[in-house]
């Protein structure tokens, strides 16, 4: 009878482990996925900002700034983060009108998109992390998707000039 509480103590082990050996790899596709689905929304509110700056461009503030919205919009993956850290560079030179609703349609499109960066960058670090560890790497619990990129772009956020009363 003693080797009996040897068989049920090693079964109970092993099933703990198992476990926690799915719920690890569980975790780490649950990172994945959520990094996967925050860079698909970032890509969304890349193309939204860029759209807007081009409507801008056309109405009021020219050529350099249209012609860096369409280079943003029609960017292949590799070239996208320089093409967004210039689209970035020209909206901050242009003295963006609070008043105009275009103006306010790229603001709240850089406000959006700051956001949309975070969330990625914070999901991307996260799944990393996850799948850097030597269980997961052991187990080889990420295979058969990439690892996670970040998405390296200037901070977007665009500050509008306040209305500032004379007297």
């Amino acid at each position: 009878m003693p080797g009996m509480w040897w068989v049920v103590g090693t079964a109970l082990v092993a099933g703990l482990v198992a476990a926690y050996l799915i719920w690890t790899a569980g975790r780490v596709q649950r990172l994945q996925t959520r990094a996967e689905s925050a860079a698909r929304a970032l890509d969304a509110h890349l193309l939204r900002r860029a759209a807007a700056a081009a409507v801008l461009a056309e109405r009021r503030y020219g050529v350099e700034l249209y012609a860096a919205a369409r280079i943003a919009l029609d960017a292949v993956p590799e070239e996208q983060e320089a093409a967004e850290n210039d689209l970035t560079r020209q909206l901050r030179t242009v003295a963006l009108d609070p008043a105009d609703p275009a103006c306010e349609a790229v603001v709240a499109a850089s406000r959006r998109l700051a956001l949309a960066r975070q969330v990625h960058t914070d999901l991307v670090r996260d799944a990393r992390a996850a799948r850097s560890r030597p269980l997961v790497r052991l187990f080889r619990m990420g295979r058969g998707r990439e690892w996670p990129r970040y998405f390296d772009i200037d901070d977007p956020t665009l500050v509008v000039p306040a209305d500032v009363p004379t007297g």
